[in-house]
């Protein structure tokens, strides 16, 4: 009788360890970010200044169905200080469907200035472009791409939630800090940084078609940064046609998510703030749109404000 019950309990414990072990595996299951629409990559196009040459770049977006976000300095929209600016009038309507962003309202070096000025600059043209455009701008691109803790101190509580430089990593990783966001690489890498450099142009193009070649064919979740300035462009048919070109490249892929940058930043936070059970089971989304996963092979959508069942 003793015998019987011994392995009676023997077989429980079996069964109690073996869902103890199931449990502990679904809690160490690889949960993995997705894009919307389940896609794997992501391109953000990104440009500084807001000259009169961003007509021609939008309109070339448009053409291709591209996005892009566009960081203005407020206070020399309608000056011709360094080159032709656009005019405040246009902003709305030339950047609808596209994010427009704070460059700070004069462009100055930040780390050269006091933090009261850093303060100012920031916010004046936050509340210029708010103004223009009619939604918060939460998004920045620091001039010259400079920026240090002082700087970054100083823009805590000022409603911006990421802040891009123009130190390029050449790889597709998600930034850990929003408000160092280095991007991937500039336009045309190097290329016409020089003049009369004919060999040099051309290896910094190789080098550029490169990192455009490895985003479309990686196979993992990867984010494409290019940055720039239109007015680099100017009256160059030949920088534009290379425009087109890589554009063209980028363009009507179904496995690329294409997307401003705020709209990138508040899609990966509301991932990070995605709510699990220990078990992993259950995930709420308290977000007001679909985030996507993916668990081993298989690819969820929790749809906005909802609990999905996952096992």
């Amino acid at each position: 009788m003793n015998r019987i019950f011994n392995l009676l309990l023997l077989a429980v414990s079996l069964s109690a360890f073996a869902q103890y072990n199931i449990e502990v595996a679904k809690s160490a299951l690889k949960i993995e970010m997705l894009f919307p629409g389940g896609k794997s990559k992501a391109l953000i196009l990104s440009y500084d200044d807001g000259s009169k040459h961003d007509r021609q770049l939008v309109q070339l977006m448009n053409k291709h169905h591209l996005v892009g976000t566009f960081h203005l300095n407020s206070n020399q929209l309608g000056t011709n200080n360094y080159f032709d600016y656009l005019n405040k009038d246009e902003i709305i309507d030339l950047y609808k469907g596209h994010e427009v962003s704070v460059h700070t309202a004069n462009h100055p070096n930040l780390p050269d200035i006091s933090r009261i000025d850093v303060i100012y600059e920031v916010l004046e043209d936050r509340k210029e472009l708010e103004r223009l455009v009619g939604y918060p701008v939460r998004g920045m691109a620091y001039p010259f791409g400079n920026t240090n803790d002082a700087v970054i101190d100083a823009m805590k509580g000022l409603g911006i939630e990421y802040a891009r430089t123009v130190g390029d990593t050449y790889n597709f990783k998600i930034p850990n800090d929003f408000l160092r966001w280095q991007p991937t690489i500039h336009q045309f890498a190097k290329a016409y940084w020089e003049p009369n450099q004919p060999e040099k142009d051309a290896q910094e193009l190789t080098q550029f078609y490169k990192v455009i070649d490895d985003f479309l064919q990686t196979k993992e979740l990867a984010i494409l940064d290019i940055w720039g300035h239109s007015w680099e462009m100017g009256a160059d048919k030949k920088k534009w046609d290379e425009t087109d070109k890589f554009f063209t490249l980028l363009s009507n892929n179904k496995y690329v998510h294409y997307s401003t940058q705020i709209a990138l930043v508040d899609y990966i936070n509301a991932y990070r703030n995605l709510k699990f059970t220990v078990a992993k089971n259950y995930v709420t989304n308290s977000a007001a749109f679909s985030i996507f996963i993916k668990i081993n092979t298989q690819i969820f959508e929790l749809k906005a404000g909802s609990t999905t069942k996952l096992f």
